[in-house]
């Protein structure tokens, strides 16, 4: 009688689970349908339109990210004229036309709008970190499962591309989708890395079980990767990092075996591709496709600047402006610019004091949020207790001649944050001009600020202190080597980091032929 029972309740169980999927599928072929009246597109052909998804809750934000996810967008539509590509948003409050003014606006992007469509999530709330003050990470990755639910609730793609680093999606979407739809991703940062492991030192209960915790979630995160097709990454510490995830060089073979008991083993079957192509398809071809997922090897594609306006700005006769542009978001370490700042003015007087000597800090970014703005706000205040308000200047969202006006008068850009995994704003330093002095860690000490020719191209330093230090080397610098500083890293950064080699990295993914698989199982 037991087995019975159970027999009926699997039997049961999968045939709700089939039922279920049905249903997602019939309504986004319907879906699909509307689509192409809606942007006006001819339904001569049923199969001639490729949809590609794009998983980007925060399209609208203005930043590095969304300049790759819009390069990427508008290069498919100039490419590819059957593909129409699906932005999957969690920006409610901005109309398709308001999204694409501020791509236009903020990275003089055109995008076509007869072949983009936008799906609203409501859930974006989440993945915030707000959402989260307590196992944060845990948190955001079931926010992101379930903002995936209801993606795939609304519209079904060709294929799914990530462009956010919501690896946790994946097994989601192949839940859903019955392992018809091939998944890619554009990782900007891993979720968590092994320098998250390396803070967790001390050996009380606490910092043990934070280890505990980050390897599982490290262990989970590997198992979502798995579900990809292809991985292109920003940076060579991504790729070195995520490279090490998915190898599982640093779980021993306790952390390999514990998932596998009750109720653990239960994730890890939800979660790995192995796992789930095998129980959703049970055919040679797909177990061919699982294994070439598995063996996927992380390809540097570097973030897309676009430089065309940058070259054109003067090297010499700079004003003594330290220009930050970054979002305001608390791991860009706007505080740490603030106090690097204050130390600069205090050792050196003359630069608050002598007209000629004077020097101001320039803080430009994106408020995505609410809790964005009050961040400006809490910085100001900073700058007020620190005494150097009326020698700071905030700008906020900011548009992309704003931006570019900033850029060409400014003559140190300034980047704090910690791991940085590319760093774009830095590049565009480089381009127009500037000297970067950027945090000795992650892609800019890695990648971008490297030397040229065997000659540096910028400044390194990790504390406040040493920023001080090193903002008045560089305002000390002589002219004639200070343009041939700017030259060497205006020379670099369109020789490595120029729109045309983001495009041929993008198509070396081979994201194309995956566009014609249709449902598998």
């Amino acid at each position: 009688m037991y087995h019975l029972l159970v027999g009926l309740t699997l039997a049961a169980t999968i045939f709700a689970y089939i039922a279920y999927t049905e249903s997602i599928w019939s309504k986004s072929l319907k879906t699909r349908q509307a689509v192409l009246d809606q942007l006006g597109l001819e339904r001569v052909e049923p199969n001639r339109y490729k949809f590609v998804g794009f998983f980007h809750p925060y399209c609208n934000a203005g930043g590095g990210g969304e300049r790759v996810l819009w390069t990427a967008i508008a290069h498919i539509q100039r490419q590819y004229k059957d593909i129409v590509c699906v932005v999957y948003s969690g920006d409610t409050d901005a109309s398709k036309t308001d999204i694409i003014h501020k791509v236009k606006a903020r990275f003089a992007i055109d995008l076509e709008p007869s072949a983009l469509h936008f799906v609203y999530l409501k859930s974006r709330h989440l993945v915030e970190d707000s959402r989260w003050p307590r196992f944060t990470i845990l948190g955001q990755s079931m926010g992101s499962i379930y903002l995936a639910w209801e993606a795939m609730c609304e519209f079904i793609p060709d294929l799914y591309i990530d462009t956010m680093g919501y690896a946790f999606t994946f097994p989601a979407v192949t839940w859903l989708t019955r392992a018809a739809v091939p998944i890619g991703a554009y990782v900007h940062y891993p979720t968590i890395s092994t320098d998250m492991l390396g803070r967790v030192r001390t050996e009380s209960w606490k910092m043990r079980a934070k280890r505990v915790y980050y390897r599982l979630m490290m262990y989970y995160y590997a198992l979502s990767l798995s579900h990809a097709r292809f991985l292109m990454v920003n940076s060579s510490w991504t790729r070195n990092h995520i490279a090490s995830i998915l190898s599982h060089e640093h779980f021993g073979p306790t952390m390999r075996w514990a998932p596998r008991l009750t109720p653990l083993l239960a994730i890890e079957l939800a979660l790995s591709a192995k796992a789930l192509r095998t129980m959703l398809c049970m055919g040679d071809h797909l177990a061919g496709v699982s294994q070439a997922i598995q063996n996927v090897e992380p390809e540097i594609v570097y973030p897309p600047c676009d430089m065309r306006e940058m070259l054109k700005f003067r090297l010499d006769d700079r004003e003594r402006i330290i220009l930050s542009v970054a979002q305001f978001r608390p791991e860009k370490d706007h505080t740490a610019q603030l106090r690097a700042f204050a130390q600069l003015l205090m050792d050196h007087p003359e630069y608050k004091s002598l007209p000629k000597s004077e020097v101001r800090l320039v803080l430009l970014g994106g408020a995505r949020n609410s809790g964005d703005l009050d961040r400006v706000e809490r910085l100001r205040s900073l700058a007020s207790d620190l005494d150097i308000l009326s020698h700071v200047t905030f700008v906020v969202n900011a548009s992309y001649p704003e931006v570019l006006e900033w850029l060409s008068r400014s003559s140190i850009g300034l980047s704090t944050m910690v791991d940085e995994h590319f760093g774009i704003n830095i590049v565009e330093f480089m381009a127009a001009g500037l000297i970067p002095l950027v945090h000795a860690s992650g892609g800019p000490l890695h990648d971008i600020v490297v030397p040229y020719q065997s000659q540096p191209t910028g400044f390194h330093a990790k504390t406040p202190g040493e920023f001080a230090t090193a903002m008045h080397k560089i305002l000390s610098v002589e002219p004639l080597q200070m343009r041939a500083l700017r030259e060497r890293g205006r020379a670099w950064a369109t020789e490595r980091f120029s729109e045309d080699k983001f495009v041929e990295g993008w198509e070396k993914s081979g994201w194309r032929s995956l566009t014609y698989p249709r449902r598998a199982c």
